[in-house]
């Protein structure tokens, strides 16, 4: 059975990585010219190619290691986006009753808005507080990235979080195709990854 596995990629290779987060938008033009525009799915996901990071026969040693470790697709994985894992803002506001909070990122200009829930949190990163307060009277789940407080957070009171964050992801392949050659050439190894929903 499929499962995650609550190891992360090797740092070193995932900083030479490129990718980013993916829309479905389904595009249908009318008889008057204008188009008509629908999101397919809520929320976005990333996909990223590993593969620029390995640079020398021991990235490529290393990079087989863990990809045999998590027999090909069928393990999850933690990933560091090089480009987007730090968050500094607010995830809710207390209403005086409720303990458990989500973290989540906010992506937002004066136009629009997205709330990416964060299931991966980095361990021993969280800062959280009470309008301007710390407090360390709370638990989280690494797993989830869900927050408990030991007492509902009062009526009002924004909840700001800092924090880092992995993006939860699986290889998009069975089959590693490597070759010494390509390291002389300056070529590059294809390593892909898709982001899944560890949460469903």
């Amino acid at each position: 059975m499929s499962s995650f596995h609550d190891v992360s990629f090797p740092l070193p290779l995932a900083f030479g990585a490129n990718g980013g987060p993916i829309r479905q938008t389904e595009i249908i033009t009318l008889a008057n010219g204008q188009e008509q525009r629908n999101t397919a799915q809520a929320n976005s996901r990333r996909r990223y190619d590993a593969g620029v990071g390995v640079k020398s026969l021991e990235d490529m040693q290393t990079l087989i290691a863990f990809f045999e470790a998590r027999r090909g697709q069928l393990h999850g994985f933690r990933f560091r986006d090089p480009m987007d894992h730090k968050v500094d803002g607010e995830i809710g506001t207390g209403d005086g009753l409720t303990t458990e909070f989500q973290l989540s990122k906010a992506y937002a200009d004066v136009a629009g808005s997205w709330q990416r829930n964060i299931t991966k949190p980095k361990a021993g990163t969280l800062i959280i507080k009470l309008g301007t307060t710390l407090t360390v009277a709370f638990n989280v789940d690494n797993t989830t990235g869900k927050i408990v407080f030991n007492t509902p957070p009062v009526s009002g009171v924004v909840i700001g979080a800092a924090f880092e964050f992995d993006v939860p992801v699986r290889f998009d392949t069975d089959q590693l195709m490597t070759s010494l050659e390509s390291f002389g050439a300056g070529g590059a190894v294809h390593v892909p990854l898709i982001e899944i929903n560890t949460n469903a």
